[in-house]
């Protein structure tokens, strides 16, 4: 039976900011976050004023605050010019403290990746990189619509295990037709590429995109259930074996080299959304606020430039809906909740019926008095057990 590593809490979930670049050099086909493909040059000058102008409106949000972690995503950050990412990092410097030493994360495709560019990065100030490598072989890499193969992917991590001083890389598994053994020999080739930590995910069919049309029609079958639960817990034993184990449903790492910025998503932390389509969360006095911004780049754009910023919603969570979000985050952490401030928001203990039938057929264990989490056997139903639990 799959088992989960130990990571130390934090009381300060901290501060992030989160910049989103909605470019990419093609659309994959199971994707669904805000990317799109542009056949003429961005002006990437204009974004990044966009940009700096929409982090004025978050800082007068937010207030002074210290960020502990800066994540660029995407999209295609990789697509930026390094002096664009510089251009970016000045900016949020200018508008929060920027402590040395803090995390900052770039996401970046195999096949959009320079040794000239990657150096470049560094130099602006990213020290952690995310490779989208998804597959180690070329077939499922043709089939996941990448541009990149094998040995670009290889080149990729070796290049960013030389120049930054953290690199993770994702995988996406659960694929048509994978056994069992094809996934544990994948994936014990890509522990011995990597450093101190891997997300690996299971291929979800979302609706909206090409693979959603071909499931529907019968055309795309991915492993069922069962099938599924096997190479997750094929998973969890290969990288626990290793020393990578999980500390969050998807995601792997070295005891210490969590990422630290969804660290801050997980356990509830805010974190300012720049960008197209980026989301935040922001506590003002009592209050956090959901805020969400406008998807299309170039409304976007016309939308910061006009007003002053691009967002499109501003809601006030009350403190049901706080509570609600808290359970949904951290309950995909090993970690757990924090029952104080789970009962602080909810205004209730979790119902002791639900509770224990949840306890007794091992999908949740408390962690003495103040913590309560999924058991491996939990994080595979965990939206059954979060919607049990939030009742």
């Amino acid at each position: 039976m799959a088992t989960f590593s130990s990571i130390g809490d934090s009381t300060d979930p901290g501060f992030g900011v989160y910049v989103h670049w909605p470019f990419c050099a093609a659309k994959c086909p199971y994707c669904d976050f805000n990317s799109h493909v542009r056949h003429q040059p961005v002006d990437q000058p204009r974004f990044v004023s966009a940009f700096l102008t929409e982090m004025a409106e978050a800082r007068r949000l937010s207030g002074p605050r210290t960020v502990t972690s800066i994540f660029m995503g995407g999209g295609t950050p990789s697509l930026m010019d390094p002096a664009t990412v510089e251009a970016v990092l000045n900016g949020i410097a200018k508008f929060w403290h920027v402590p040395d030493g803090i995390e900052i994360t770039m996401e970046a495709n195999p096949s959009s990746v320079e040794a000239t560019r990657f150096h470049g990065y560094r130099a602006a100030g990213v020290n952690r990189v995310s490779l989208g490598v998804q597959a180690l072989n070329d077939r499922d890499l043709k089939f996941l619509g990448r541009l990149h193969n094998v040995e670009d992917a290889l080149k990729a991590i070796g290049l960013a295990r030389d120049i930054f001083p953290r690199m993770s890389f994702d995988l996406i598994y659960a694929r048509p037709n994978q056994t069992v053994e094809a996934w544990e020999q994948e994936l014990k080739q890509a522990v011995s590429y990597a450093v101190d930590h891997l997300s690996l995910y299971q291929l979800t069919i979302e609706e909206g995109t090409p693979f959603y049309g071909l499931h529907k029609a019968g055309k795309l079958v991915v492993p069922d259930g069962e099938q599924s639960a096997v190479l997750y817990e094929a998973t969890q034993d290969i990288t626990a074996g290793i020393g990578m184990p999980a500390y969050e449903v998807s995601n792997h790492a070295a005891p210490g080299a969590e990422s630290r910025h969804n660290l801050t998503y997980w356990r509830y932390g805010d974190y300012a959304g720049i960008g197209p389509g980026a989301h935040g969360r922001l506590t003002m006095g009592s209050s956090k606020i959901a805020t969400a911004t406008e998807r299309k780049p170039e409304e976007w754009l016309r939308l910061v430039e006009e007003q002053g910023h691009g967002m499109i919603d501003q809601e006030i969570l009350g403190l049901d809906e706080q509570a609600d979000e808290l359970l949904l985050m951290g309950l995909r952490l090993k970690e757990g909740i924090d029952l104080v401030r789970w009962q602080s928001l909810s205004g209730r203990e979790p119902d002791p019926d639900r509770e224990q039938f949840l306890i007794e057929h091992g999908f949740i264990e408390r962690l003495g008095n103040s913590r309560l989490r999924c058991t491996p056997a939990g994080m595979l139903i965990l939206d059954a057990v979060v919607a049990d639990l939030a009742c």
